[in-house]
């Protein structure tokens, strides 16, 4: 037996390789949410009858998906590398899900903001009677953008946690709801900022309510984390970000219930509430590619949560927990040298079989 280590190094090197995302993926996780959280909004306008709170959050929606996907395409390396991942629908890869589901997103935001086209046209096109099939597009499309708007939000969230990057993978219980309401930040703020303030009290309401459930889902998931693994959250660049998210996003949200109604204010507190989205899906990108470095937070955690599960008698949960099997183990023909499967091998005159010493054996 050997004593603890205190893991500090992996000879120079980390325990879990970092994923190679770099500014692509934090613009993809943004603009993600604010569409997700825009077409919602533009649902909402529909139905209580505000056209232009209508129009600007369907317009928004179709423009974050037109900006995320090069962002996606782009850290791929290769375009086909997307069409590629639609050949296959795979319900147990966050990937392939979210694939189709930004796919399927942007074609309804699409036929939603064509007919917004034509109105604002002046229905100048002589469609004829295709303009009453536009219409019908148009409704399903708005409303299929606004059902697929929370998922797209959230599966980022679910992509994250699914890696095995430390900080990441602990977040995994609180941090769809964090991206959630962070998309309603980025959605009602880009209201604010575009729509005048008669129509956009629907914006104001969902603003209020991504800030409470972003504070509050922030705060939450960092308690449900091991102190090493939300460590990356609170220090250093990432954590500078996430703190400043964090005042703005409470800034924005105070400006939006108080000031909401002045348009200067309101269009003031819109750009804090996107600043503050943008930099929390910034924030945890970071802190995520910061919790590799350490391989103290893959291996500490770890060891703990596997004290507490056999402390408790848990042993059925995973092959590290479960009691070990009475008498010695089954023998490995290519172990050569003494071993915790072998203690045989430390036997005298062994050579790694059991066998007693003898002159087959003993080479004499």
């Amino acid at each position: 037996m050997v004593e603890d280590i205190e893991f500090s190094s992996y000879y120079g090197r980390s325990v879990v390789k970092a994923p190679p995302w770099e500014w692509p993926i934090g613009l993809y996780l943004f603009v993600g949410g604010l569409a997700g959280g825009s077409a919602l909004l533009g649902a909402g306008g529909d139905l209580t009858g505000r056209p232009r709170l209508r129009r600007n959050a369907r317009l928004t929606a179709l423009g974050a998906v037109g900006v995320g996907l090069p962002a996606l395409i782009l850290d791929l390396g290769r375009p086909e590398r997307f069409l590629h991942m639609l050949r296959v629908f795979k319900p147990t890869s966050p990937m392939s899900v979210g694939t189709w589901l930004l796919t399927a997103f942007g074609t309804s935001a699409g036929f939603a903001v064509a007919g917004e086209l034509d109105r604002m046209t002046g229905e100048r096109l002589q469609l004829g009677r295709l303009r009453r099939l536009l219409r019908a597009a148009e409704g399903a499309g708005g409303s299929t953008a606004a059902v697929l708007g929370a998922p797209l939000a959230a599966y980022t969230a679910v992509l994250l946690g699914d890696t095995a990057v430390p900080t990441w993978a602990a977040s995994r219980k609180g941090l769809a709801y964090v991206f959630v309401s962070s998309a309603g930040i980025a959605a009602g703020g880009a209201a604010l900022v575009t729509t005048s303030t008669q129509e956009s009290g629907p914006a104001r309401s969902l603003a209020v309510l991504g800030v409470v459930g972003d504070v509050i889902g922030m705060r939450s998931m960092k308690r449900q984390m091991h102190p090493l693994e939300s460590e990356p959250l609170e220090t250093g660049g990432a954590g500078r970000k996430l703190r400043l998210a964090e005042g703005l996003a409470i800034a924005g949200g105070l400006g939006a219930v108080l000031g909401g109604r002045h348009r200067g204010i309101a269009v003031l507190s819109g750009l804090a509430l996107a600043g503050a989205s943008a930099l929390t899906r910034f924030g945890v990108l970071e802190a995520g590619l910061e919790s590799v470095k350490d391989p103290r937070r893959v291996i500490e955690p770890q060891r703990e949560r596997l004290a507490q599960r056999r402390a408790a008698g848990v042993t059925d949960d995973s092959i590290t927990t479960g009691p070990r099997p009475a008498g010695p183990g089954p023998v490995d023909p290519e172990q050569t040298g003494p071993g915790p499967e072998r203690p045989e091998a430390t036997e005298p005159g062994s050579l790694g079989t059991g066998a007693p010493e003898g002159p087959e054996t003993s080479g004499h």
